[in-house]
């Protein structure tokens, strides 16, 4: 595992409308190993509304990062992760379609697009 020199990414609410598509954007470039569609990743990430910038999730506030199968997530984590390399930052922004599903899809977070910024701290 590789450790991290990112601090906690402070995220503000976006303007405008949501995007009907997932949005990747690099904000930092990793040059570690590449996470493919298959690995399990270590990551850092902060996970905020885009309507309101409200934090919903954090790893940073637990103190851990945290380990996962990409096959186990969201659809936008298993689309928007892989070509990632260990070191790197990067931006999902996340329409409910790739998110919890439509408004009342039984998730408290379900109809709302999601904005997370994830360090990659590791694959296997």
């Amino acid at each position: 595992m590789t450790e991290s020199k990112l601090t906690k990414p402070e995220i503000d609410a976006p303007s405008g409308p949501a995007p009907a598509e997932l949005e990747i954007v690099d904000m930092v470039v990793g040059d570690g190993a590449e996470a493919l569609a298959g690995s399990t990743v270590d990551v850092h990430y902060v996970g905020v509304e885009y309507e309101t910038g409200e934090e919903f999730d954090a790893s940073w506030n637990r103190g851990a990062s945290i380990n996962f199968p990409l096959r186990s997530l969201i659809s936008g984590w298993q689309e928007g992760i892989p070509g990632m390399k260990v070191g790197g930052r990067r931006m999902l922004v996340c329409p409910p379609a790739q998110a919890y599903g439509p408004a009342g899809g039984g998730h408290n977070l379900s109809g709302k697009t999601l904005i997370f910024v994830i360090d990659l701290l590791g694959v296997s």
